[in-house]
């Protein structure tokens, strides 16, 4: 993994403050605040992945069959919040509580933020020695 310098710090905060300022506009522009949970849904997306993989037994020699159900159900966790994130907003704009172009600006800052997560806790992960 390379280390996490300076521009890789400044551009994912350009991207995630995108991510945020679309989200933001398709609430602000047409005055429906429902695309906000679009956020909380991709905020808490990465968290169950987290907790599994710190629950989980770390050792990498040994196999044991508690240990990958953990994994399992986190991945699965992580997995539902995000397509929730994606089809949370078509739900809304097909039950015309939010407008079309809210559902597409809501849709990709909500991915733009959930990408910006994963690329933070891609480049500063530690490096586990053995």
């Amino acid at each position: 993994m390379p280390a996490a310098g300076l521009k890789t710090i400044i551009a994912l905060s350009f991207v995630l403050a995108i991510g945020f300022l679309l989200v933001i506009l398709s609430c602000a522009l047409y005055k429906v605040y429902y695309p906000l949970l679009v956020v909380a849904t991709y905020v808490i997306a990465p968290v169950p992945n987290w907790i599994a993989g710190r629950v989980s037994n770390p050792d990498d020699f040994v196999e044991s069959a508690g240990g990958s159900g953990v994994l399992d159900l986190g991945r699965f966790c992580t997995g539902f919040l995000f397509v929730m994130g994606i089809a949370l907003p078509a739900v809304l704009a097909h039950s015309n509580l939010i407008n079309i172009a809210a559902m597409v600006m809501s849709i990709i800052g909500g991915l733009l933020i959930y990408g910006t997560i994963v690329s933070f806790g891609m480049f500063f992960q530690e490096e586990q020695e053995f």
